[in-house]
């Protein structure tokens, strides 16, 4: 099987330092073990992606010296894929609507009932089961324009251990490395009933991410390691799904001087800044550690 790698940015601003390093790893990781790199454009989010974005990020990575492979896989390209995806796991009774808002979720663990606490996951807080049916839902159609959660305490049930491993040739942020196993306890009380379809989106990242490595034949995920806790997600979902499982390797994020981990909106290390200020690709792999 041939090493593929990608780089996925969404088109909501300019790359800054920490894509351009995320990038180049990948780049180079692919290019040493003469495999093959893949562009995608993460676009789900309409109200937010601009075409001026995703063409300067297709700028940015030309100036540096990033190719790929193949045309770039675009996600708004990709909506009825995802909603067949839905669909299959609606049929097995494995999602289920919510009405809550983020501020009910909220107001619901702001006063817990026993056994219930405020507990920080991949997505924010751990959803409390407000909306969670009692019996797995029917045949009936996937309710379109609905948020739509993982029933995590059926998809383990159906799945058991084997949907709890991944390979990691990296680092988490803890150092976690080799063979990963999170535990069916870990991943009901740490990470719950994440959304896998957004009122507005008709998908989620958690979803379209494990669908579009399957599409592009992506065999190692390079990423940061702000995502390694959103793994064991993305593992159960290829499992139910019937997906392979890449190998994952997640890298160390680049901060500013204060150890914050750089945004979109820090223009002041935005590529097109150092771009405007003289700066070649050589002086970017310096800044980063990274040998040409």
């Amino acid at each position: 099987m041939t090493f593929t790698t990608r780089f996925a940015p969404s088109p909501t601003g300019p790359l800054h330092l920490g894509h351009a390093y995320s990038a180049l790893l990948a780049h180079d990781m692919a290019r040493a073990a003469g495999g093959r790199f893949l562009l995608r454009i993460e676009d789900i989010d309409q109200s937010r992606a601009r075409p001026a974005w995703e063409a300067q990020i297709k700028d940015d990575l030309t100036w540096l010296g990033v190719t790929w492979d193949a045309p770039p896989l675009r996600q708004s390209d990709r909506l009825k894929t995802y909603r067949a995806a839905l669909d299959q796991l609606w049929a097995q009774g494995l999602l289920y609507a919510c009405t809550c808002s983020r501020a009910d979720i909220a107001a619901a663990l702001s006063a817990p009932q026993e056994g219930t606490e405020r507990v920080i996951g991949p997505d924010g807080l751990v959803y409390p089961g407000t909306c969670r049916p009692k019996a797995p839902g029917g045949p009936s159609p996937t309710p379109a324009e609905a948020v739509l959660r993982l029933d995590m305490r059926r998809a383990l049930a159906a799945l058991g251990e084997r949907a709890n491993r991944f390979d990691e040739t990296g680092a988490g942020p803890s150092g976690e490395t080799g063979s990963i196993l999170t535990s069916a306890a870990t991943l009901i009380a740490e990470v719950g009933d994440v959304v896998l379809a957004r009122r507005e989106m008709g998908t989620s990242y958690h979803l379209s991410v494990v669908q579009d490595d399957a599409a592009q034949g992506i065999t190692h995920v390079v990423r940061g390691r702000d995502l390694f806790e959103a793994t064991p997600i993305h593992v159960l979902l290829q499992h139910l799904l019937g997906l392979p499982t890449p190998i994952y390797h997640h890298h160390r994020l680049i901060r500013d001087d204060h150890g914050k981990r750089l945004a979109k909106r820090d223009d002041a290390r935005a590529l097109s800044t150092y771009r405007a200020e003289g700066a070649d690709p050589a002086n970017i792999r310096r800044m980063l550690d990274l040998s040409s």
